[in-house]
């Protein structure tokens, strides 16, 4: 198999609240000639974007890990994926964007679920869709992205928008 690397979406209004926050710090290094707090607070917003940008998504020899930079914070075996399903869960995570995806696990896991926010969402998900041989044939997909895979592998989605899923 493969490795299939997937950087994390960043998101800019994400970035745009972090920096907010770190402009009351700013300005008052500013206000009163700080300079020593100025650099701590430039210091403080450049390793946040350097960890934003360091964030990766691995899937290789069936197995979900995350990555910052060279570390791996994270695995998890793809046979225990449950479910799917598209959120904007604020709850902090490994994911730069507050669109992102909620992964359950089953009951064997010590935790429930992962929030993450692969860049190139659609294929993400089709690499663990029950067409994709690795993948286990009991995932559901829930939403959009269920409605997005059956649009790809042309299946009839009149009939799958009234349904609950």
């Amino acid at each position: 198999m493969e490795k299939k690397v997937f950087r994390s979406r960043i998101s800019v209004l994400l970035i745009g609240i972090i920096f907010l926050i770190l402009l009351n710090g700013f300005l008052q290094a500013i206000l009163y000639k700080n300079y020593g707090g100025l650099y701590i607070t430039g210091g403080v917003f450049v390793f946040i974007l350097l960890i934003f940008t360091g964030m990766r998504y691995e899937i290789s020899d069936g197995m979900l890990s995350v990555r910052m930079w060279f570390f791996t914070t994270g695995s998890v075996d793809i046979m225990n994926i449950v479910s799917v399903e598209r959120t904007y869960n604020p709850l902090s995570s490994a994911a730069a964007s507050l669109k992102r995806l909620y992964i359950y696990f089953n009951n064997t896991m010590s935790f429930p679920f992962w929030l993450i926010s692969p860049k190139r969402e659609q294929e993400f998900i089709i690499l663990r869709s029950p067409v994709d041989l690795f993948s286990p044939p009991n995932i559901s997909i829930v939403g959009t992205i269920f409605l997005f895979l059956f649009s790809v592998f042309r299946c009839p989605i009149k009939s799958l928008r009234n349904r609950k899923f």
